[in-house]
């Protein structure tokens, strides 16, 4: 009888990547809660913010509010898709399931890239909700298929590079209730920016810091890419005036930084 044929390490770590991404996605069938949080957090965002802020902030160079508001809100949700990996890391870590998979015999790489990929499926979803959403509050991508196709493209990058630090957030936490307690810190990053307000009517210090924050970047950029109003103008820092590129750099930074301290933090924890 012949052995079967070694399996290379790169399609092993894939394997087991794909077997803890689909157990991630299955665990959802029994939270439904969860999905509905997830799916109803774009509609409530978008009639919260697009109706009671559109009437009282004026847009420079004029334009509708829930147009200029659209590609903020789908940078929001990017960002806060950091506590979705932070979450259920940590949750595991409480109830022991990290210690299980590290006893198994399994690619170190495979937690943190499951986990990773099961979040980028859903936060797709969500990001499609959202759209649908816009769309039908009057928000309308105006620079044709390929520039709003990059737009969204832009979008899942940013997510998959905030999940990742997610996960090493989620891994050094030891329970669900510690991060919780980390999640609130993420608001102060999306506040101070340009997501609702132009920045130009900011005291200097709170503008410098907006105007060098990445999520302004990623909202200048998709408000570029699906030419939506709002655009800054003048002398601007250099973030908003390359916002595409800074949006590209600032995820494979994130990237760069949190893919193997997360994968090393899960080899070693616990040792």
């Amino acid at each position: 009888m012949t052995a079967p044929a070694p399996t290379s390490p790169f399609v092993g770590a894939l394997s087991d990547g794909l077997t803890i991404m689909s157990r991630n996605l299955l665990k959802l069938k029994h939270q439904p809660g969860q999905i509905v949080a997830t799916f109803a957090f774009p509609l409530i965002s978008v009639i919260l913010f697009g109706y009671v802020f559109g009437s009282a902030i004026p847009i420079p160079g004029g334009g509708d509010y829930r147009e200029y508001l659209m590609p903020g809100l789908f940078v929001m949700g990017t960002v806060f898709g950091v506590m979705g990996s932070l979450t259920v890391i940590a949750k595991d870590n409480g109830l022991g399931v990290m210690d299980r998979y590290r006893s198994m015999p399994m690619a170190r790489s495979a937690v943190p890239f499951g986990q990773t990929a099961a979040d980028l499926l859903v936060h797709t979803g969500s990001l499609l909700v959202m759209a649908g959403c816009g769309l039908l509050f009057g928000w309308r991508a105006h620079n044709g298929f390929a520039a709003t196709v990059a737009g969204f493209g832009l979008l899942l990058l940013l997510f998959h590079a905030v999940s990742w630090v997610g996960v090493f957030l989620g891994s050094i936490a030891k329970n669900e209730e510690t991060a919780a307690r980390i999640g609130p810190l993420i608001m102060p990053i999306t506040m101070i920016s340009n997501i609702f307000v132009p920045t130009e009517g900011m005291p200097a210090v709170l503008r410098t810091i907006a105007d060098w924050n990445p999520v302004s970047a990623a909202t200048v950029a998709c408000r570029q890419l699906f030419g939506n109003p709002g655009l800054p103008h003048g002398d601007l820092a250099w973030p908003l005036a390359h916002p595409v590129l800074a949006t590209l750099g600032w995820s494979v930074a994130l990237l760069a930084v949190f893919v193997p301290l997360s994968i090393r933090r899960f080899r070693t924890a616990g040792l």
